[in-house]
C-alpha cells in the first residue's frame, strides 16, 4: 500500500529560490543605494575641488589683464584706478557653460563676466571662501591686496544631473542582473536539493513489497542520518511483517483444521440421526460452522490484506492467475457453465503484483457475483485490452448509497444470502496496495439492471 500522498503544502525549493532571490535584491539595493550616498559626496567634493581650483587659476590671469587694460591702478605709485568697464567674455555658440563667472572689483560692480553668467552682480558676499544658494553653489578668490573678487559658481542641477546619470548607470544592470541571478539561484538550488528529492522517490517505494535498505553511502552528510533511520525502521516493520505474516499462516492451518474436523463429525452425526428434533438441531450446528468457517477464512484474508502483501518485487502473469481462480469455482459448482469467461484476443494481465493477493481479491468478487446474482443467471467474467478486469451478474439495479454502503467493513446489502460484509473491504485493502482501483456500477455496462465490478491495475 502506498502510504505517501502528494502534499499541498509550501515547497521547501520554492520558499528556498525566492527567499534567496529577495535576499540578492535587497542586498544589491542596498548596496547600490549607499553606493549612490557615497558617490554623491565624492561628487560633491570633486565639484568643490574644481571651482576652487578654478577660482584661483583665474586671480593671477584676469589681475594681470586688467592691470594692462588700464582697469587697475598700480598699487605702487597710489594712482586711482581706471574707470571700471564690463566685458564679456565667453563663447556665444550656444554651448552650455558648467561653470560661470564673475570678476567685481571692491566696490562690488562686475567687471568681466562669461558669457552665461547673468549681468547682475552675484548676491554673494565678497568674501574669500565657499557661498550657495538654493540654485548655485560659489567660491570666491581675490588677488593680492583684494583689488579683485573672482566669484566661480556652479549649479546644483549640473551635481544633480551627474547623480542621476550615475544611480541609472548603477540600477540599469540589476533590470537585466536580478531575473539571471534568480535563475542561476534557481539551477543551483534544484542541484543542491536533488538528494532530498531522490531520498523521497526512494522512502516512497517502501512497503510491504519492497523493503531493501536505503544506500545512505550515496547521500549527502546532512541526509545520511535521515535514511540510517529509514532503514532501522524498515528492518524493524520487516521483522514485525514477517512475524505477522507467519502468524497469520500457521492460524490459518490451525484454525481451519478444527473447524472443518468439527464440522466433518456434525455431517457424520446428521447421517446417523433420524429425522427429529436432534437431527434439526445437528444441521443447524452444521449451518453455524459452515459460517464460521466462512468467516475464519474472511478474516483471515483480512489480515493478509492489512500485513501488506499486495506488491511482489517481480512481475507475475495474473491472467494465468483469474483461469486458475475460475476453474476453481467451476469444479465446486453444480451448474459450471453458469460462470463465462471472456477475455478479449490478445488481453494480457501482468504486474509487479502478489499472486495470492490477485487471487483473493477474484475470489471474492466472483463470490459475491455468484451469491448475491439472480439464482441461474450467468456471471461473466471480462478480461479486456487495457487490462481491466470485469465482473457482471444479473441482480436488481442499487442506488448511489447502496453502492457505498457495502463497501464498509461488515456492511451488506438488502439481501437474503449468506456473507461476511468483509469481501469488498478486502478488496478494496489490497487494490490500494497495488495502486489498483475498484469500480462498482449498478446497473451494469449497457444494462437496465445487474451489477458490475470493475478491477483498474496499473
Amino acid at each position: 500500500m502506498n502510504l505517501f500522498h502528494r502534499s499541498t503544502g509550501p515547497s521547501m525549493t520554492r520558499r528556498l529560490i525566492l527567499s534567496l532571490t529577495f535576499a540578492m535584491t535587497f542586498l544589491w539595493l542596498l548596496a547600490v543605494g549607499l553606493g549612490l550616498v557615497v558617490m554623491e559626496e565624492e561628487l560633491a567634493e570633486i565639484f568643490d575641488g574644481t571651482l576652487q581650483d578654478t577660482a584661483e587659476r583665474l586671480v593671477p590671469l584676469v589681475a594681470d589683464d586688467l592691470e594692462h587694460r588700464g582697469m587697475l591702478g598700480s598699487p605702487s605709485d597710489g594712482t586711482p584706478n581706471a574707470a571700471p568697464q564690463q566685458l564679456q567674455t565667453g563663447s556665444s555658440s550656444g554651448d552650455h557653460e558648467y561653470l560661470i563667472y564673475q570678476v567685481r572689483d571692491p566696490s562690488g560692480r562686475v567687471l568681466i563676466r562669461s558669457h552665461d553668467a547673468p549681468e547682475q552682480a552675484f548676491e554673494t558676499p565678497l568674501k574669500a571662501g565657499f557661498w550657495k544658494d538654493d540654485t548655485y553653489q560659489f567660491y570666491t578668490a581675490t588677488s593680492d591686496g583684494a583689488h579683485v573678487f573672482i566669484q566661480v559658481a556652479d549649479a546644483f542641477e549640473n551635481r544633480e544631473e551627474a547623480v542621476r546619470e550615475g544611480a541609472i548607470a548603477l540600477f540599469l544592470p540589476l533590470i537585466f542582473l536580478i531575473p539571471v541571478s534568480g535563475m542561476v539561484i534557481w539551477l543551483v538550488v534544484r542541484r543542491a536539493v536533488q538528494p532530498v528529492g531522490d531520498l523521497r522517490r526512494e522512502i516512497e517505494t517502501k512497503d510491504g513489497g519492497n523493503m531493501e535498505p536505503i544506500d545512505a553511502s550515496m547521500l549527502p552528510r546532512e541526509l545520511q542520518p535521515i535514511a540510517i533511520s529509514v532503514n532501522l525502521l524498515m528492518t524493524r516493520l520487516r521483522t514485525a511483517l514477517d512475524a505477522e505474516r507467519e502468524f497469520t499462516s500457521n492460524s490459518a492451518h490451525e484454525l481451519r483444521t478444527p473447524i472443518a474436523g468439527a464440522l466433518a463429525q456434525t455431517q457424520m452425526l446428521i447421517a446417523e440421526l433420524t429425522e427429529g428434533s436432534s437431527r434439526h438441531r445437528a444441521g443447524q450446528v452444521e449451518a453455524s460452522l459452515t459460517r464460521l468457517s466462512h468467516l475464519a477464512e474472511k478474516l483471515l484474508q483480512l489480515s493478509r490484506a492489512e500485513a501488506g502483501i499486495g506488491i511482489a518485487e517481480k512481475p507475475a502473469d495474473l491472467g494465468r492467475i483469474l483461469a486458475m481462480v475460475l476453474t476453481d469455482f467451476r469444479r465446486g459448482m453444480p451448474d459450471p457453465t453458469r460462470l463465462v469467461f471472456n477475455q478479449a484476443p490478445g488481453a494480457q494481465l501482468t504486474g509487479p503484483f502478489s499472486e495470492d493477493a490477485f487471487a483473493i481479491i477474484m475470489r471474492n468478487l466472483i463470490e459475491n457475483a455468484l451469491v448475491h446474482g439472480t439464482p441461474g443467471e450467468p456471471v461473466e467474467v471480462f478480461l479486456d485490452n487495457d487490462g481491466c478486469v470485469r465482473i457482471v451478474n444479473a441482480a436488481a439495479a442499487m442506488t448511489e448509497t447502496e453502492l457505498a454502503s457495502i463497501r464498509r467493513r461488515f456492511s451488506r446489502g438488502n439481501t437474503e444470502a449468506a456473507g461476511s460484509g468483509l469481501g469488498l473491504s478486502i478488496v478494496d485493502r489490497l487494490l490500494a496496495q497495488m495502486n489498483g482501483r475498484l469500480v462498482l456500477l449498478s446497473p451494469a455496462s449497457g444494462r437496465d439492471n445487474g451489477f458490475e465490478a470493475q478491477v483498474f491495475l496499473p
